[in-house]
């Protein structure tokens, strides 16, 4: 799990990126997909990384 909370922290970290050069290319779709992206993966990391920790806990 370690290495995809960081591979997961990445795709979130573009499309937080992405979402930036979408509002200055004012290009809605791309807009639309990035945030949704940013919120899919970021709240999985966070969340992820809240109850688990990092690194997780072998149970």
């Amino acid at each position: 799990m370690n290495l995809l909370m960081v591979i997961f922290g990445l795709i979130a970290i573009f499309a937080a990126i992405g979402t930036v050069q979408a509002f200055k290319e004012r290009n809605i779709l791309s807009i639309l997909f990035n945030l949704v992206a940013f919120v899919v993966f970021g709240a999985f990391v966070v969340l992820t990384i809240t109850f688990q920790g990092y690194p997780p806990k072998l149970h």
